[in-house]
């Protein structure tokens, strides 16, 4: 063999080693992406079935049925069936009365206050709404389904152990016995939750309810997108397609990079000084919710339309003036309509984000124990994270479903807003070649 072929030979070996190298490489650099992957999606399982196990019972509540006795002594003794009188009657008294009747045997302070509190004080509402709504009801009987107690009705879903001794468990012995004589006379059942979606908070756990939370997110989130999206659009077209080339415009483009990384609590902060000391705004309401959301989600949104607007090609811009458009035709009628997908897409994200913040109102004192639902911008509300830290922070256990409950309805809100940003973005979007 001459040296020629011998070089060639050894010169081949050394290629064919040197790929057998990079093939190895690549295939663990795949190897260690793919493991990456599925670390991460293994933790976001492992969150969600954290999540969805703790908070799935929430969707459900315990119901027990009494066999009620409308006595007229007890709600309406002078037989005027006056509004007042029947709105002001006993009927806390009904409910005792039907509850000793059906367990005559209960006897001793101690044992009758557990028997009693077993039923959820939301029962007497029920009875005032319905005597008030039909005062033909009094003087007769009939059962009515009636919502139990939390202790009863983390017990009825099998959370509390009943082979713990009685002093670790927040359910008595003999409320135990009462609770399947219940059951075996099909009194006790589960029936969806719909006060967690109609209701507003309550310092009982059995009758608190999101509908506060999300009817202040819903309005904190209109406010949002109202101020923040067409000031974020402006800006970024002015940015992008008007702004001289100098040293402001590089300062005012620093600084909106800057803003987007601050800390949220930054805002909250410059929110409250600004809306509620300078300018005297309600605390806890919507509106300046909004306004602190807004200053948050402005540098997202005015990024997110400098790059769309960039993403359409020079050429665009350059046959509508050569067709003797203006500058803000230009704009207006050829660019902007391609670019808006994409500056669509960054508010919904933008507004995801805002969806989730706590600590901005926090600060502006949106952290309130709210029980009516808000119905305009200035009413006291809360938002769903705060809800589910105050809930977090309660010590009663059947608060624990209801936080994760409130968890999965943010989530699903979160979910349906970047999907909604994803159908835009992939319906929308023009790929130019």
């Amino acid at each position: 063999m001459t040296k020629t072929a011998m070089a060639m030979t050894t010169t081949q070996a050394r290629v064919a080693a040197s790929l057998r190298r990079r093939y190895a490489a690549e295939m663990r650099f795949r190897a260690y992406g793919i493991l990456a992957i599925c670390i991460g999606l293994a933790f976001v399982a492992f969150l969600f079935t954290s999540i969805i196990s703790k908070g799935y019972t929430s969707f459900q509540q315990t119901y027990i049925a009494l066999d009620i006795d409308y006595s007229a002594e007890l709600i309406d003794p002078e037989g005027t069936r006056a509004a007042q009188t029947l709105q002001a009657a006993d009927y806390e008294a009904v409910i005792k009365a039907s509850l000793k009747e059906q367990f005559p045997e209960v006897e001793g302070r101690a044992s009758l206050r557990h028997l009693y509190g077993m039923i959820s004080n939301a029962g007497e509402q029920l009875l005032r709404d319905r005597v008030v709504a039909k005062p033909s009801l009094i003087g007769t009987h009939e059962r009515v389904w009636l919502l139990a107690d939390d202790h009863v009705d983390t017990f009825f879903k099998g959370q509390i152990d009943r082979k713990l001794p009685e002093s670790d468990r927040p359910i008595s012995d003999e409320e135990i016995v009462w609770v399947d004589q219940w059951k075996a006379q099909h009194r006790a059942e589960l029936r969806f939750n719909t006060a967690f979606f109609t209701t507003g908070d309550s310092r009982e756990p059995e009758q608190a309810g999101v509908a506060g939370a999300l009817a202040g997110s819903a309005l904190t989130l209109l406010v949002t997108l109202l101020l923040s999206f067409p000031i974020g659009v402006a800006a970024a077209i002015y940015l992008e397609e008007f702004a001289p080339r100098n040293v402001w415009t590089d300062i005012i483009e620093v600084n909106i990079n800057n803003l987007a990384a601050v800390p949220s609590i930054v805002f909250g902060l410059l929110g409250l000084a600004m809306f509620i000391q300078f300018f005297g705004m309600p605390r806890s309401a919507p509106l300046v919710g909004g306004l602190v959301l807004s200053l948050m989600t402005l540098p997202t949104i005015i990024i997110a339309g400098r790059a769309s607007l960039k993403a359409v090609p020079p050429s665009i811009r350059e046959a509508a003036l050569g067709m003797g458009a203006s500058r803000v035709q230009m704009v207006a009628h050829h660019v902007l309509p391609l670019a808006l997908p994409g500056m669509l897409t960054g508010t919904i994200i933008g507004m995801a984000r805002a969806l989730g913040e706590s600590a901005p109102l926090l600060m502006i004192g949106m952290v309130a124990f709210i029980v009516d639902v808000p119905h305009s911008l200035s009413d006291p509300s809360t938002v769903l994270p705060v809800q589910i830290y105050l809930w977090a922070r309660s010590p009663e256990r059947a608060f624990v479903e209801r936080t994760s409950g409130a968890i999965m309805v943010l989530l699903g809100f979160l979910l349906v807003m970047n999907a909604v940003a994803v159908i835009l973005r992939n319906r929308f979007e023009r790929r130019w070649s």
